[in-house]
């Protein structure tokens, strides 16, 4: 069907081994990451510059590998898929950084172990999400056109910057919460629930998740429907979505300082999201080649952050 449709000649024949060694990769990979922030240690921004670095280098070599295995479309397929998820994370990160400002979190470690708990959520509803998404696109090719326009939505979203002004204090799950659950008026370290005077309460880290959790979600709906437009096996979308998950804490953490100078990060995401729509809408009448995808998504993401940094010096030699 997925051929047929001309969206994509790719036909990977990937086995339950294949799966299973890139689950076991990841898991390591998260384990490692989980390590770097163990014990309350909080790494340097020289340390946070070197991990980023070094998971996407790791990225990268994996979409090598992929190149050398299964052919250029392949790597092709998920070098755009990778850029395209990485480039949404930066959106993402700007947002967990309004939630556990909002909320007040305390102390690096906890907010590390937030970040932590709010990925390997995301990595499981990604997975979710790109079974459930791959079957609708093989049982029905209408899906194709509904994902297109929920990505001209979202763009329509971010470039309005519907998306970008997050209220925790509205969003429905924090709100039942709250009304269902005793909550400490403090935090109790890292602890979800503590008992006061013999009675179990939760703590405010409780509501975090699940503001975090429920985040989640919204990002997974968002971001899915741009890969499926780059490619439909469900083994490259996870791989790419896995790989711009892992290491997001470092990333955070070396660019929540900085998250006033990409100014324009929500016009050129939009851009980018409005495009791979546009694919999705004209699939039965042109299949947009993968060096063109790449092109746009490099070329849209190169421009907003040169542009970013011209507003930044402007905004900085304007200041006394």
């Amino acid at each position: 069907m997925l051929a047929a449709s001309g969206a994509s000649e790719l036909n990977l024949d990937v086995s339950v081994a294949t799966w299973g060694a890139l689950g076991l990769i990841i898991v390591v990979m998260a384990a490692f990451d989980l390590a770097i922030y163990a014990r309350g240690h909080v790494p340097s921004v020289r340390e946070n510059t070197i991990w980023s670095i070094g998971w996407i280098v790791i990225a990268l070599l994996f979409g090598v590998g992929l190149w050398a295995w299964q052919g250029a479309e392949a790597g092709s397929q998920y070098l755009a898929g990778y850029l395209i998820e990485r480039s949404l994370s930066l959106d993402n990160i700007f947002v967990f950084a309004v939630i556990l400002s909002y909320f007040a979190v305390p102390e690096h470690r906890i907010q590390a172990r937030v970040l932590a708990w709010g990925i390997i959520l995301a990595l499981v509803l990604r997975l979710v999400f790109i079974l459930l998404g791959a079957a609708l696109l093989n049982a029905f090719h209408v899906t194709f056109y509904a994902f297109g326009v929920l990505l001209l939505y979202t763009a329509w979203k971010l470039a309005r910057h519907e998306g970008g002004d997050i209220q925790p204090e509205d969003n429905p799950a924090l709100k039942l919460i709250r009304k269902r659950v005793t909550m400490t008026e403090s935090y109790q370290g890292d602890r979800l629930f503590t008992k006061i005077n013999g009675k179990r309460m939760a703590t405010p880290l409780l509501a975090v998740f699940v503001v975090v959790a429920t985040t989640d979600i919204v990002f997974a709906i968002d971001s899915i429907p741009a890969i499926f437009a780059i490619t439909q096996e469900p083994f490259i979308v996870f791989a790419a979505n896995a790989f711009a998950l892992i290491g997001l804490r470092s990333l955070y953490f070396l660019l929540v300082g900085l998250m006033d100078k990409f100014v324009y990060l929500s016009e050129g995401l939009a851009f980018i999201l409005a495009f791979i729509g546009v694919k999705m809408l004209l699939i039965d009448l042109w299949h947009v080649p993968i060096w063109l995808s790449l092109a746009v998504i490099v070329v849209t993401l190169t421009v907003t952050a040169l542009w970013s940094l011209r507003a930044d010096r402007k905004k900085s030699a304007a200041s006394p």
